[in-house]
């Protein structure tokens, strides 16, 4: 079974923070909230986690997994942004959204959309994935926690301990959150599209 912490979500224990980070450091796959329900995380070079959570998830390679960052200064190592991208990018983060985006080499393949060669990126402003991504010191290789069948974010920390606690290492138990993912954009057309309505705002991208 799986280790269940109980974490501020406002003032992340250092403590707890970095216990999780070990976590992800050994190769472990956890459960943490973000400001769009709870997301599943690991080691972006760790390929055996990522394959855990794909079984879990049930996802194929047409999947976007998402490299969850602490701001944008790590943006153009993974992506390929223009000025115009970069600008919307930067007036919407932290949010609640993942930015689909033409992934540079730096990115091992199997964390790209097999077809197009992308990437989803987000920033969020949640304290305890912040406190995460800065003990870290690195992006983490996330996505949503939506169990197969479902069409919503897992936010009962209570209830994913007991649907999936033998599947994954740690759970961070932030409080019970809100259940609507990412708002996903693509911006690797000519203009944005908005490609999955969820918890941001729509608006500033049509």
């Amino acid at each position: 079974m799986s280790q269940f912490f109980y974490i501020h979500p406002e003032n992340p224990q250092p403590r707890l923070i970095s216990q999780a980070v070990d976590y992800l450091n050994k190769g472990g796959v956890i459960v943490y909230p973000t400001d769009s329900g709870y997301a599943l995380g690991c080691r972006l070079e760790d390929k055996s986690a990522m394959e855990r959570i794909c079984r879990l998830r049930q996802l194929d390679g047409n999947h976007h997994f998402t490299l969850m960052c602490r701001d944008l200064s790590e943006l153009s190592v993974y992506a390929q942004v223009d000025n115009s991208a970069f600008r919307l990018i930067k007036n919407n983060t932290p949010g609640c959204y993942t930015f689909l985006l033409k992934a540079t080499k730096e990115v091992p393949r199997r964390l790209m959309n097999e077809k197009r060669k992308t990437i989803g990126l987000r920033v969020t402003a949640h304290p305890v994935a912040q406190a995460l991504l800065e003990a870290l010191n690195e992006p983490m290789m996330s996505t949503t926690l939506m169990l197969p069948g479902n069409e919503f974010a897992e936010s009962d920390p209570e209830d994913i301990q007991d649907s999936i606690g033998k599947q994954v290492d740690l759970i961070l138990n932030g409080g019970t959150i809100g259940q609507q993912p990412t708002t996903v954009v693509d911006l690797t057309g000519p203009a944005p599209e908005v490609v999955r309505v969820g918890s941001g705002d729509p608006a500033p991208f049509s």
